[in-house]
């Protein structure tokens, strides 16, 4: 079976086993193993129960395997079972062992059927068992039974997808003779992922259960079916046997004896049975990790690499030791200084890509709502004049609106400050998960930074405040960007007579609905652009294709009342000289959805010198409505368009002047001041909040993981040991040669399960006098397979070599008929 490097090799895997799960992650590290799978009551459960010696798997109907077992075997003096998830505890009865396992799936899955992927880890130690690591799989079925979840069957094959993908994993598939092997789930799915039969073991159950006068000698010699590892049969007890208690020692002596004593089997007895299968599947995990030892190898050499920087730092560790606290409260708060400047400044290690973080003090001023600022500039003029007629633009109604405009400025800068608060809140919380191994430390720190984080606050927003109050206590007119009212008449007497000055600017694009009578087509939507010099309609937004375009002059607007059947608001245009404005219309009826619409494009045509008829322009200085939004007054139109204009200018050098004082006001009161803060007097804060003793008291988790990384740490590194001990020439028995296995892709249905005859001629086997147990399983019967074998008595003479039709002959061939497709090995059956 190889040298004791190797037999040593398969503890050692359970070993890394248990490490890594009891990390709760694999470590990204594949370790060899064997898969149990197979339908449901196909007899896997007996199997592992006849390794151990043991009744320890619970039973019963339907889905009883409902969480993966991991089932460790190990060859020791003493008999006891240990749990992964309850460590410290040996199991001596292995009626507890069946409750546990009961207990811990249903912890997961409930009592409800369910299945969960999460495994069950289990050691067996014994004296009857060799080291072997085994996988009990939940059963394939097909149709979901009780309160099983729809979809069980889909589940249940993810699951073990899972397992057998890995390409270091063996497939142990589990197949009961009374049925079609043709239609074998556990084969088909071994297939699918292991195409080449590279990893699959057959396992035939329930031979003493077949039909009276047929057997499954085809199946056992690997010619009916045939797989490139063969076919191992065993016996298992039947339910009347479990529920009796009938012991498993008798039922393995009842199991030789079957196979001695049958005619169909007694040939083969020797390579049939459970102990023989125990001792096949020791011997492929064994060579099977051999072959993975390099990749495995260096993964564990990457895995040890990737520790050995935070293992140094445990290797000499005292958890009491003071020093060892002040130095790591000193290295902490250092620490923790340098990456909350680098969260600011947004440099080093602490940029985060997927994430806007620290550093970012961006100040948005307020925008102006255009029509709501116009509203306005035209109750101060009208309320400025009073009862006087307006011949000048006052200037008081420019300051009025300029203070309305800059005390609009406080929200939006309290507002950015809020946001710079919480922001820098939590870029401590992002700094201090760095302290997690001492929650307490953690929690100090961030409580004394936020304190002092939250006290700058007040003093920045009054700091802020003040500089619009400064803003506010006097108007600068001089100020060199101002335009002042000249350039702001001049600016508004252009706009007037832009159509002759820009008669090519763009002042709205929309959609509008012209309103035509029903005889003539109905209403319908179009997109109008008004420039300076006319109105253009198109068919859609592209403005491809024009449909109208209707020069302004002359045109005049009115008002339209809605339809009593039109839920839109309306309004016209039509020519003062009584000439049609398009096609045969007088006027064109324009329709929008609100009232809001109406005003707002009657406004923009104002601005495109198209106004209102005089009956209309009448505006009662005396009746001012509320729910009026635009003057419809061409002289007062123009004061509030120039003061409009100087509002602009001077809001315009007020937002640069706060855009640029806000950061350099929230970095000096608030930022810098953290940042002096953290470095200068952070740490004399946290030897004032308690003793130093609780504030470096490490967590539970961190111990905890500590222990668990040495553990895995001194895993790995035994685990190179005893690789680099191992002979890379260590024999093994060598993977047999492929097999006509088109069988499983084209589920070919097999014949009777009785033997057949035949005239074909086999090779010679090995005397009877030679056979003894084999280390590995048979090579294949027949590499050409052959759905028939020639009758063979049940007694052949002793010390005779076997040859085809021969009448003493009482062996099936072992040598294939082509010797050349055979590997260089030892002769099969000579122990090793």
């Amino acid at each position: 079976m190889g040298n004791r490097g190797m037999e040593d090799l398969i503890p050692l895997i359970n070993k890394l086993q248990d490490a890594f799960s009891s990390i709760g992650q694999s470590c990204n590290l594949d370790l060899p193993q064997i898969a149990v799978v197979g339908g449901q009551s196909a007899g896997k459960s007996s199997v592992l129960e006849n390794f151990v010696g043991r009744d320890f798997l619970p039973r019963g109907s339907g889905i009883v395997t409902r969480r993966p077992l991991i089932l460790q075997l190990v060859n020791s003096k003493a008999e006891y079972a240990e749990f992964l998830h309850c460590k410290g505890r040996k199991f001596v009865d292995f009626e507890e062992v069946r409750l546990e396992i009961e207990a811990e799936t249903d912890r997961l899955t409930g009592s409800n059927k369910g299945i969960s992927p999460i495994p069950i880890n289990l050691r067996v130690y014994s004296p009857n068992v060799l080291n072997l690591t085994l996988i009990d799989l939940p059963g394939m079925t097909k149709v979901a039974v009780g309160d099983q979840p729809h979809d069980i069957e889909h589940q249940i094959r993810d699951m073990l997808l899972q397992f057998i993908t890995k390409e270091s994993c063996l497939i142990l598939a589990v197949t009961p003779a009374n049925t079609d092997l043709a239609n074998s789930d556990a084969l088909k799915i071994a297939k699918e992922v292991d195409p080449q039969g590279l990893r699959t073991i057959g396992v035939i159950t329930k031979l003493d259960l077949m039909d009276e006068g047929t057997d499954a000698r085809d199946i056992l010699e690997n010619k009916l079916l045939p797989l490139r590892r063969g076919y191992i049969g065993v016996v298992n007890r039947s339910q009347k046997d479990i529920d009796g208690k009938k012991d498993i020692r008798a039922a393995l002596a009842a199991e030789r004896k079957f196979f001695l004593s049958h005619p169909a089997y007694r040939h083969i007895a020797e390579r049939m049975g459970t102990p023989h299968l125990q001792k096949t599947l020791n011997q492929q995990l064994t060579n099977h990790i051999r072959d993975t030892l390099p990749g495995l190898r260096s993964k564990l050499q990457s895995q040890m690499l990737s520790l050995e920087k935070e293992v140094e730092e445990y290797k000499n560790f005292r958890p009491d030791d003071p020093a060892r606290k002040t130095k790591a409260l000193l290295q902490m708060v250092q620490q923790f200084g340098v990456d909350f400047e680098k969260c600011i400044e947004g440099s080093g290690d602490q940029v985060d890509t997927s994430n806007l973080s620290g550093g970012l003090v961006k100040v948005t001023i307020m925008e102006f709502d255009e029509k709501e600022l116009r509203k306005e500039i035209s109750y101060a003029i009208k309320n400025i004049h009073g009862v006087r007629t307006g011949l000048f633009t006052p200037d008081l109604a420019f300051e009025a609106i300029v203070k309305k405009q800059i005390i609009k400025l406080k929200e939006p800068c309290l507002k950015c400050i809020d946001l710079v608060i919480q922001e820098l809140i939590n870029t401590v919380r992002q700094c201090t998960n760095k302290l997690g191994s001492y929650p307490r430390l953690r929690e100090e720190t961030e409580r004394i930074v936020t304190t002092y984080i939250r006290e700058r606050d007040s003093k920045t927003k009054d700091q802020v405040l003040l500089l619009i109050d400064i803003e506010l206590s006097y108007i600068n007119t001089n100020h060199e960007d101002f335009i002042g009212f000249a350039n702001a008449q001049q600016r508004t007497a252009a706009n007037a007579t832009k159509k002759r000055v820009m008669p090519n600017q763009v002042i709205r694009r929309g959609w509008l609905t012209i309103n035509i009578s029903i005889m003539k087509g109905g209403s319908k939507d179009y997109w109008f652009v008004l420039t300076a010099e006319s109105l253009s309609w198109y068919k859609d937004e592209e403005e491809k294709e024009k449909k109208y375009m209707l020069p302004l002059d002359n045109l005049k607007l009115r008002d339209v009342e809605k339809g009593f059947m039109s839920s839109k608001h309306v309004f016209a245009i039509f020519n003062t000289e009584q000439r049609n404005v398009y096609k045969d219309l007088r006027q064109i009826e324009l329709a929008c959805d609100t009232q809001e619409d109406v005003d707002s494009w009657k406004a923009s045509f104002l601005r495109a010198g198209v106004y209102p008829e005089k009956d209309q322009a009448c505006f009662s200085k005396y009746a001012m409505n509320p729910s009026d939004t635009v003057s419809m007054d061409p002289q007062l139109e123009r004061q509030v368009e120039t003061i409009r204009n100087l509002v602009d200018s001077y809001i315009g050098i007020v937002n640069k002047s706060i855009r640029d004082l806000m950061p350099k006001t929230i970095m000096h009161l608030m930022i810098n001041s953290a940042k002096d803060f953290i470095h200068s007097e952070l740490l004399a804060y946290l030897y004032s909040a308690g003793d130093q003793g609780s504030l470096m008291e490490e967590s539970a988790e961190q111990a905890q993981r500590r222990d668990e990384m040495l553990r895995m740490y001194h895993a790995l590194k035994e685990a190179l040991v005893i690789i680099g001990d191992i002979s890379t020439t260590t024999v093994s028995t060598p993977v047999p040669p492929p097999v006509d296995d088109t069988w499983i892709a084209k589920e070919l249905s097999p014949p009777s399960a009785s033997r057949p005859a035949s005239a074909t001629a086999p090779p010679p086997t090995r005397p009877p006098a030679v056979r003894g147990p084999t280390p590995g399983p048979p090579l294949p019967l027949n590499p050409s397979p052959a759905f028939g074998a020639p009758p063979v008595p049940s007694r052949p003479g002793p010390g005779q070599t076997a040859y085809a039709g021969d009448p003493n002959s009482g062996s099936v061939p072992l040598v294939p008929s082509r010797p050349a497709r055979v590997p260089p090995a030892l002769p099969p059956g000579i122990p090793r």
